[in-house]
């Protein structure tokens, strides 16, 4: 995943800038990144790795350097950004939350149109700077922009620092958010509305699927009406959005806990307290409690001063190692009682196993999960939300490959609640991690819960519906 934030004000912006940025460092853990440009010095640009450290401690001390009244900054789990273009639309500097599953057939393309490439990443194309060549080959930013809303199979919103203004454009899907901010003599724009509050920016509104905005210091150009259709990632409230943050207006915490409730009232379970998994299933947990109407307990906590967030190690044993030693679970709360458990989702059931052993051997009776999302059937193509690299890394996928010798088989029926396939596959992941009981929510009551149309929203991890944003432009432009 990733997340960008930028300002413009007429005031020097470095401040709100290193701030702004910050507040998106829950979505990434590889790089950061900022740019900032200044009509007497120009572009000044940074970008450090995030996988030892954190970005304030990697930029604190170099922020004097970042000089002129506007800049972006990014997250990112994918490449070195902000990339530097100069090209015939001007001086510029480009960030990009993207997910380009077709990068080597672009890629291709544009070699062979005797373009080249200079920022590799570990051997591999910089999506940004491919998507930058693409912005490059249009006669405007608006016209570069659809080039690569055209060309994209996966998702890309785009933020761009020009000499005269910052320039965003939302996925031409919207699976990723962009709001806009403002307070007295400047504006911003982000992926999360929570890095608005504590530097006094209000919300103006969010960007519509591929919107594009150019924003200044004293007002907002429209440079394109929002598309149509729109399919909003539901992973953006079930896990990686920030608990205050609001995307399209609806809060992240707010949906979880009104999740939990909908699962509560409707499960039958005997159980004597419930408990949220940290940080993403506390939420759930706490609604779970309401609508139950048992006690909200911390049987497991995550151990804060040392484990504030997982990094990400490129090795999966040490991933598992760096879960399992962030959480510690409270044998006094545990001991003799039957525990729900609360979690946003399973993907390969590893973590969740782990805790599941740990808690019985601090003396509960009873271990009931209970996920805030349906299974995980099919894997993401569209936001990268999770690390996995094959679809075999889902629990979902190898089980349906012991019972049907072949992973892909009646996909379908495996993602329908209403099928044995699909209780017969839940019951074997309880087994398999050795739960009491295992129950996920429905895409009805997530899609419920959210409030918005399931017609807005892609689901498609859970029920393999949903369409890429080059097919979507292509139909919305049949003359490209």
């Amino acid at each position: 995943m990733g997340g960008f934030f930028g300002t413009i004000s007429k005031q020097p912006c470095a401040v709100d800038l290193f701030y702004g940025t910050d507040y998106n460092s829950h979505l990434g853990t590889k790089r950061g990144g900022l740019a900032t440009y200044d009509p007497d010095k120009g572009f000044n640009r940074s970008i450090h790795s995030l996988e030892s450290n954190y970005f304030r401690s990697k930029f604190e001390d170099e922020l004097h350097r970042f000089e002129g009244c506007q800049g972006i900054g990014v997250i990112s789990d994918t490449d070195p950004q902000p990339i530097l273009i100069n090209s015939h639309l001007g001086r510029y500097a480009v960030v990009t939350v993207a997910k380009i599953n077709n990068i080597r057939d672009i890629a291709n393309d544009l070699l062979e149109q005797k373009m080249h490439f200079s920022e590799m990443s570990a051997n591999n194309i910089n999506q940004t700077e491919l998507v930058a060549l693409l912005i490059n080959m249009g006669k405007t930013f608006v016209d570069g922009i659809n080039l690569v809303f055209k060309k994209v199979k996966g998702s890309c919103s785009i933020l761009i620092l020009t000499e005269d203004g910052l320039i965003a454009a939302r996925d031409y899907l919207g699976r990723t958010p962009i709001v806009i901010g403002h307070k007295e003599g400047a504006y911003a724009v982000t992926t999360e509305t929570t890095a608005f509050p504590n530097l006094d920016y209000k919300v103006v509104r969010d960007l519509g699927p591929g919107e594009i905005v150019r924003l200044r210091a004293d007002g907002i150009e429209l440079l394109q009406a929002p598309a149509k259709r729109e399919q909003v990632c539901s992973f953006l409230w079930v896990y990686y959005g920030f608990p205050a943050s609001d995307y399209l207006g609806i809060n992240a915490e707010a949906m979880r806990e009104a999740s939990g409730r909908a699962m509560g009232r409707e499960d039958g379970t005997d159980a004597d307290c419930v408990c949220g998994i940290p940080d993403s299933g506390v939420g759930h947990a706490l609604g779970y409690a309401e609508g139950k109407g048992i006690p909200y307990r911390r049987a497991v906590l995550k151990y804060t001063p040392t484990w504030p967030r997982s990094f990400t190690p490129s090795n999966q044993a040490r991933r598992d190692l760096v879960a399992k030693m962030k959480l510690i679970p409270n044998r006094a709360i545990l001991d003799g009682k039957r525990v729900v458990f609360c979690d946003d989702s399973i993907v390969r059931g590893t973590q969740l196993r782990d805790n599941v052993r740990t808690f019985y051997e601090c003396g509960a009776k009873e271990v009931h999960a209970r996920i805030s999302c349906p299974p995980l059937v099919y894997g993401c193509q569209f936001v990268n939300f999770t690390s996995s690299k094959s679809d075999m890394e889902l629990i979902t996928r190898r089980i349906i490959q012991d019972f049907e010798g072949d992973a892909s088989k009646n996909l379908e029926k495996y993602s329908d609640p209403s099928t044995p396939e699909y209780r017969r596959m839940v019951d074997e992941i309880s087994r398999r991690l050795g739960l009491t009981s295992l129950e996920f929510s429905k895409v009805d009551t997530l899609v419920e819960s959210i409030g918005l149309p399931k017609c807005r929203i892609c689901t498609h991890c859970f029920d393999g519906t949903g369409c890429h944003p080059d097919d979507a432009y292509r139909q919305d432009h049949p003359e490209a």
